[in-house]
């Protein structure tokens, strides 16, 4: 399992490398450039599924693809 990974602000296209947690969802992201605040898209459980290039942990252990790009909005 990989606990790193890129999110992609939908708003700037800004990339940050972040550590997931393992024991919690992140329902809000502030992103470091622009400042939007980034949540999770419907179906989602969390900000690194909806706009990161890997899924939460639980969703790789799961098996569960990433189902959308990184880029991807509501």
């Amino acid at each position: 399992m990989k606990l790193e990974s890129t999110l992609t602000c939908p708003e700037c296209g800004h990339r940050s490398v972040e550590t997931m947690p393992t024991d919690a969802c992140v329902h809000f992201y502030e992103c470091k450039n622009c400042g939007a605040l980034l949540k999770p898209l419907a179906g989602d459980c969390c900000v690194f599924c909806s706009y990161a290039d890997l899924p939460c942990p639980p969703r790789q252990e799961n098996g569960r693809a990433h189902r959308r790009p990184a880029n991807a909005r509501s």
